[in-house]
Order: C-alpha cells, then sequence, then structure tokens
C-alpha cells in the first residue's frame, strides 16, 4: 500500500514538475527487511513492548536459577552485545518470530528488522525478577498476502487474529513469544554444579544432528 501510494505520488511529480524524468519507487531509504538505526528510533511497522515480573519462588522453582544470577548472566550478555559491535541485545529473537511468521503467512525476510530486540531486567526491591524486550520494527499483518493461505490463515484463526482490526494483538503475541524465549534460553545457558548444561542436553536429545 505504501509502494502504490508512493508511486502515485510520484506520477503526479513527475507529469507537474517539467524536469522530473526518472524516479525508482524506493532508494532504499526505507531499509526494507534491513536492520537499521532509522527503525529502531522512529520504527517501521509495529513498536512492541512485553514485561514481566516472576516471583522469586517460581523463578526457582521453574528456572533452576534465582533472579541475582539470572541479573548477572543478563549482563554479560550485554557486554557480549557490545563487544560484539551487536546491533541489538537480545539472543535468539529471530527464532521464534521465524517460527510465527512461517505459520501465519507473514513475510519471513521482515524478519531482518523484527529480530532487533531490546532487552532489559532487573531484581525488584522483593527479590523478584523483571524482564522485559522492546520490538522497535515489526513488520505484521493480520489479512492480505500470506495470511489468507489455509493453513496460516487457520494459525491466525487460533489465535483469534485474522481479518483486520487484530493486527495489535497479534504484535503483542509476537513480543510475548520472544520474551518467553528470551528467558529460557537465559536460563537454558547456565553451566550446573554438576558440570551438565540443559542448553548442551537438550540439543543432544532433540537436534538433528545425528
Amino acid at each position: 500500500m505504501t509502494g502504490k501510494a508512493t508511486f502515485i505520488a510520484c506520477e503526479w511529480i513527475r507529469k507537474t514538475h517539467p524536469y522530473v524524468k526518472r524516479y525508482m519507487i524506493d532508494g532504499n531509504f526505507s531499509t526494507d527487511k534491513k536492520h537499521s538505526t532509522i527503525n529502531v528510533l522512529k520504527t517501521r511497522g509495529k513498536r512492541v513492548t512485553a514485561e514481566i515480573t516472576i516471583p522469586e519462588k517460581i523463578v526457582r522453582e521453574q528456572m533452576n536459577q534465582s533472579p541475582a544470577r539470572l541479573q548477572f548472566y543478563h549482563n554479560i550478555g550485554n557486554l557480549g552485545s557490545y563487544f560484539s559491535g551487536a546491533v541489538n541485545n537480545g539472543s535468539h529473537s529471530a527464532n521464534g518470530i521465524t517460527a510465527i511468521f512461517i505459520a501465519t503467512g507473514q513475510d519471513a525476510a521482515n524478519v531482518a528488522e523484527g529480530s532487533a530486540a531490546i532487552t532489559y531486567s532487573e531484581r525488584t526491591k522483593e527479590g523478584d525478577y523483571y524482564f522485559s524486550v522492546v520490538i522497535p520494527a515489526l513488520i505484521v499483518a493480520t489479512h492480505g498476502g500470506g495470511t489468507g493461505l489455509a493453513t496460516q490463515r487457520e494459525c491466525l484463526e487460533l489465535m483469534d487474529c485474522y481479518g483486520t482490526g487484530k493486527v495489535k494483538k497479534f504484535a503483542e503475541i509476537v513480543a510475548a513469544a520472544v520474551l518467553a524465549g528470551e528467558l529460557s534460553l537465559m536460563s537454558a545457558m547456565r553451566v550446573n554444579k554438576d558440570g551438565t548444561s540443559d542448553w548442551i542436553s537438550s540439543h543432544d536429545k532433540l537436534g538433528r544432528n545425528r
């Protein structure tokens, strides 16, 4: 829709202005299907935030961690992102976003923008764990294009996200999936006292490297 509107506007300019002979519809400043700083700052598509505060008891029971230890790991990840020159500090947001995009008929190439997840965490004064993720440029739709394919439409309908007026709800679901994935990986990356790693063992057990 934006491309069509741009074309109509440019055609009006070309026909009105005597010196305009040729033009391009997109000069790449839109950074379509590419991560960019301008998308992080100005947003392309939807800007969505997901956040959660997990009681310390749940963190210890379900994640085999403590809030203080999770905060420590998150700080290490922030440093790693900084030193590597990464454009964001999320761990693997592209995994969850790609899976949902393919299942629901989104343009999978737009994961390039959407995967720029910005995470933040802290240990609250009550001792619980607060974690949030911001996806500044999430390109999603709930009607048109691939969303009308039978299986993809069914997936959207299961979430009550098919059709007009449902895109904000869908964006929130995508962000929640990213948040859950970030917390899961952060917990699994820990090496246990007995020298085992949930991250390594789960890949050995469930991976396809055989």
